[in-house]
């Protein structure tokens, strides 16, 4: 090991790990981030990262003059979005690795290394820090904070994934890993597509407790908890029909279960014959729902296991092509 290391190298004190700063590319996507963005910028010049791309969503403040004066590469993004910013920016990164973060201060520079140690023992593929375990009070607001908590909830159950921040902003990737995901949404919903994708291709996804500050005053969310929410929990079960089909038909086989039940329930307390029959008909569907699910199911497993056989014989084609 070398005894010394020049300005673009660091060890990890925990895990004597040496990397090229120079392969870390910071991407910071940011909106009227004027108050926190030069901050932000230099806690990661203070960690020796100089690699770092602002991606501005045409900001109407002097967010694009403050990053660049702070040392930033800035780029005005072609369209709108959070999510549009994002596979704009994908596309023109080319460094090994990629580390994102907010541009509202709310999240720390100085832990880049919770999530990207990881990454660079070759642990994961994708790192996403969790804000929910690490967050200081009032960092969220109480209706944001059962917002989440709940969005994440049903993501759970939806992916069978032990995951609690779906929607952190603070995350590390391979190059390779972000190349892999197919991304198409435009706003906040990019960060479910991005797990969702994460599990579709099977990289290996793992959370990290970060620390999660209050925002600013200076600085307005970009967030709106009804609009955003609903797009976001739709989109986590549009997604369910891919990943797990039983429990996308299963809402609709238990709904149409349960209003059975009710109408059945009816029938025999007014004794009508005629609606007690006219149950059978909704039994019929949730019966057909669940059967849906299950075959459904069976061809998304496949359809899994089939790109995981390609991604393994393309990685030996790979490797054996670099041997001559």
């Amino acid at each position: 090991m070398p005894s010394k290391k020049n300005n673009s190298e660091r060890i990890s004190e925990k895990n004597n790990l040496i990397f090229d700063k120079n392969d870390v590319c910071i991407f910071i996507p940011v909106l009227n981030e004027e108050a926190a963005i030069k901050e932000v910028i230099g806690g990661f010049k203070e960690e020796g990262f100089n690699n770092i791309l602002v991606m501005d969503g045409n900001s109407k403040d002097k967010t694009r003059e403050v990053a660049q004066d702070a040392g930033a590469r800035v780029v005005v993004q072609s369209g709108k979005g959070k999510g549009q910013a994002m596979i704009q920016a994908f596309s023109m990164i080319h460094e090994k690795y990629i580390v994102m973060i907010d541009g509202d201060g709310t999240e720390l520079p100085s832990e880049i290394y919770l999530l990207l140690n990881p990454v660079l023992e070759g642990k994961a593929d994708h790192v996403a820090g969790d804000r929910i375990a690490g967050r200081t009070k009032n960092a969220f607001k109480p209706v944001n904070l059962f917002g989440n908590q709940l969005m994440n909830w049903i993501f759970r159950r939806a992916f069978n994934a032990d995951l609690y921040d779906i929607l952190t902003g603070y995350r590390a990737f391979t190059r390779e890993a972000i190349r892999e995901l197919d991304l198409k949404q435009n706003g906040f919903v990019i960060e479910t597509e991005l797990t969702v994708e994460c599990l579709m291709k099977e990289q290996r996804l793992i959370e990290v407790p970060i620390t999660y500050l209050p925002r600013q005053k200076e600085v307005a969310t970009k967030l709106n908890p009804v609009k955003d929410g609903y797009r976001i929990s739709t989109a986590v079960y549009k997604y369910s029909r891919f990943y797990n089909p039983i429990f996308f038909f299963g809402i609709w086989s238990v709904f149409f279960t349960a209003v059975t039940a009710i109408i059945a329930g009816y029938a025999f307390y007014v004794e009508n014959d005629l609606l007690l029959m006219g149950t059978g008909w909704f039994m019929f569907v949730a019966i057909m729902l669940l059967v849906a699910g299950f075959v459904a199911d069976i061809n998304a497993t496949l359809h899994r296991k089939t790109l995981k056989a390609i991604k393994a014989n393309r990685k030996q084609t790979e490797q054996e092509y670099d041997k001559f």
